[in-house]
């Protein structure tokens, strides 16, 4: 009578709703959104002297402070906070509960890029390690503001791992991806693995090609059986085992911009977009009865980041 009763598991709805007051937690990229998790580009932007450039590496920065925009002008903090107002306006008209990320630290001008510092799997997040130094440390806001929310912390990459959100997408939900290069080692992908086999998903590691930092450039799931990708930043061989598992695969269009592809699918089939997609592109995703709503983003992308990198759903529908 005394024994632990490990059933139901920890991600089980009932577990969750009895023990901490709601159901956090994903398992696919497509369902409906009922909230998020995002950062507006504030006082940490200031770190960027338009003085510092290293013009070897065509951008703004500091090797001893740690910081860089790459770009060919400064950054523009009123038109990103703009810009990023908007992107909230549009998640929020969705019917979306947006949280904002608290006590960023002023140094950290990658920070509106919430994709980054997290995963999130069924029953709460995995606290990544950031691979690039400049970001090392967004880890500790990320922490506060999920536990001040009530989101279940499952596990923090340690060791030698490193890892990054960008690089890991949901397939369905059974299966994810991430993919591995110059942000993502095997050591990180290995322990968001541990996580993923205790609830019967299965992982696949996707080589990046070359300098390639993040997969969500290249592949987006937009509802359950289909993808919207840029075939030349993805293995063709990672493209193949998605056919085999019977998703269909839409190409962005050669002239847009690969920012495109980092969309975020806010319900199955539906989309929150950058302005600027092809009429190719957008022909071939309404062939497939995709719908989409756009915003201006592209003082946001001069960071380094689009809206799928300035996003992460906390909550959304099973599928």
């Amino acid at each position: 009578m005394f024994a632990a009763d490990a059933s139901p598991p920890f991600e089980d709805d009932s577990e969750l709703n009895r023990h901490w007051g709601k159901v956090y937690g994903i398992d696919n990229d497509v369902g409906t959104i009922r909230s998020i998790l995002v950062h507006r580009p504030g006082p940490e932007m200031k770190i960027v002297d338009p003085k510092k450039r290293i013009a070897e590496i065509g951008s703004f920065g500091d090797m001893e402070k740690g910081w860089y925009f790459q770009s060919d002008t400064p950054p523009d903090i009123p038109k990103m906070q703009s810009q990023h107002d908007a992107m909230v306006r549009a998640l929020e008209s969705e019917g979306i509960e947006v949280h904002h990320v608290e006590g960023v630290d002023h140094t950290r001008l990658k920070s509106c890029y919430t994709r980054d510092p997290l995963i999130m799997v069924k029953g709460g997040a995995i606290v990544c390690r950031m691979g690039a130094r400049i970001r090392r440390g967004e880890e500790l806001a990320i922490t506060r503001t999920l536990a001040k929310i009530g989101v279940p912390i499952l596990r923090t990459i340690s060791g030698t791992g490193v890892m990054e959100g960008g690089s890991f997408a949901w397939i369905n939900n059974k299966t994810c991806a991430i993919g591995v290069g110059v942000r993502v080692n095997r050591e990180g992908a290995e322990q968001v693995g541990e996580v993923l086999k205790r609830q019967g998903v299965e992982l696949l590691i996707v080589e990046l090609p070359g300098y390639d930092i993040h997969i969500d450039v290249s592949f987006l799931m937009i509802d359950k059986d289909l993808a919207l990708v840029n075939p030349f930043g993805l293995p063709y061989s990672f493209m193949e085992d998605l056919n085999s598992r019977g998703v269909r695969l839409i190409e962005i269009s050669p002239a847009d911009d690969s920012w495109i592809n980092n969309s975020l699918a806010i319900a199955p089939g539906k989309l929150l977009m950058p302005e600027g997609a092809t009429n190719e592109t957008l022909d071939r995703l309404a062939k497939h009865h995709v719908s989409w709503i756009t915003v201006p983003f592209a003082a946001m992308h001069k960071n380094g980041g689009g809206i799928h990198c300035s996003t992460t759903p906390l909550r959304r529908d099973g599928v």
